[in-house]
């Protein structure tokens, strides 16, 4: 057996691992849209008048919007704002972003799907946004692996990651899997700890500006630095 599975077995309690389906994490994970994303926080939030560097839009990845800028208003104005004055104010950041085009799909990604449905796993996504091109993209994209039963969004969910919630969600939609038939690839260290919150085996990509220290410190399993290290993982641990 796999050393870092049995190494997972043994954190979880878990007397087998028996991966059915694979659910991946979006933005940083299938399309290479991070420093897009980084940029457009950082306009977005300079003109509301807070300070957001692109360290903090890594560090706070796979949160919803919404949630990330209520965060920054305590820390920064000492206050509380309102669901619906933070959601107005990621809907500007939404619209910067998409004013910069459609990020490019993430180098190997394509290969790496293609093994694990190769393998008989089924894919899901499981995504903290809620922006309805972005989704439309993904069965354009995905479509030979993914339907939009198997995709959860930030409307699917009470809680966003870090909260399990989210992946346990996507556990239930690819077939009601329990966290030993599941896997989970992960770009972020917010999303790699809802993950592993579900106990869930957690591959980390790390294709931000974060060190990999980020990811495993939250507890990843397994730690790579790309998409084509990812593959040759999961090849390992099938």
């Amino acid at each position: 057996m796999n050393d870092t599975v049995s190494k997972y077995l043994q954190k979880h309690g878990f007397e087998r691992f028996e991966p059915k389906a694979v659910l991946f994490d979006m933005d940083g994970v299938l399309y290479d849209s991070m420093p897009r994303h980084a940029l457009a926080w950082q306009e977005a939030m300079q003109r509301f008048g807070l300070h957001m560097t692109a360290h903090d839009v890594y560090a706070t990845e796979g949160q919803r919007g919404p949630d990330t800028i209520r965060q920054m208003t305590r820390q920064q104005w000492g206050r509380d704002i309102g669901e619906q004055e933070a959601q107005r104010m990621y809907e500007e950041k939404s619209r910067l972003f998409h004013l910069m085009g459609e990020a490019p799909i993430m180098p190997g990604i394509l290969d790496l799907m293609e093994t694990l449905h190769e393998a008989g796993l089924t894919i899901g996504v499981v995504t903290g946004s809620g922006q309805r091109p972005l989704l439309n993209r993904l069965l354009s994209d995905f479509g030979r692996f993914l339907t939009s039963e198997r995709i959860v969004t930030a409307y699917d969910v009470t809680h966003g990651k870090p909260h399990p919630e989210p992946y346990l969600k996507g556990l239930d939609k690819c077939g009601r899997c329990e966290p030993w038939e599941g896997m989970v690839v992960e770009n972020a260290p917010l999303g790699v700890r809802a993950a592993v919150s579900a106990r869930i085996f957690t591959i980390g990509v790390n294709t931000g500006a974060l060190p990999i220290s980020a990811l495993a410190d939250e507890g990843a399993s397994i730690v790579c630095g790309n998409m084509f290290e990812a593959r040759l993982a999961c090849l390992d641990i099938l």
